[in-house]
């Protein structure tokens, strides 16, 4: 599948989440919502990703968006991963892998090196009318949640820290 862009209407969906309630996109018209799709609970990556949506839900909801992170994992899985690690906002399963591939977030792939099919790291923000307003393809876990946050407020995102020492070294070595 394509990958989506900014403007395209965001695939409808209906998926059940691990709080027990089937989510639509329908039900998020009138609200933002961010929409992340990533490979499997309880991994190093996906850890960090989902306890850094945890852990800046308050500032996303002032922002007025809803969260819900996607992946093939069941339901019982979800419930573990979130148990475990004190998440805060739904975890929908998509076993076949069918909405990752409505959204462009299932293909091919480099792991390793290695080319293989699988879930593409994706991070989709949608309007109230059920339009992308962004989408990220290939995420680096750190510091994107900030990059979501200045997209849903306009802000400019802080620079990692790798850009900031690069900085430095180049103030120092003009000196």
């Amino acid at each position: 599948m394509a990958q989506l862009t900014a403007g395209t209407k965001a695939p409808a969906f209906k998926l059940a989440g691990n709080d027990g309630r089937e989510h639509a996109l329908e039900d998020t018209l009138g609200r933002k919502l961010v929409l992340y799709f990533y490979p499997r609970d309880s991994t190093p990556g996906c850890t960090t990703e989902a306890c850094e949506f945890r852990d800046n839900l308050a500032r996303l909801t002032a922002a007025g968006a809803l969260v819900f992170g996607v992946s093939k994992d069941s339901l019982a899985s979800h419930d573990k991963f979130r148990d475990k690690y004190d998440l805060n906002f739904p975890l929908l399963s998509d076993p076949e892998a069918k909405l990752h591939a409505a959204y462009g977030a299932w293909g091919e792939k480099l792991f390793y090196g290695k080319k293989l099919i699988g879930v593409i790291r994706s991070t989709f923000l949608i309007d109230e009318h059920g339009v992308i307003t962004r989408a990220w393809y290939g995420v680096k876990v750190k510091g994107h949640v900030e990059q979501v946050l200045a997209a849903l407020t306009g802000e400019t995102p802080p620079s990692s820290p790798k850009k900031k020492s690069s900085s430095k070294k180049k103030a120092a070595a003009a000196n």
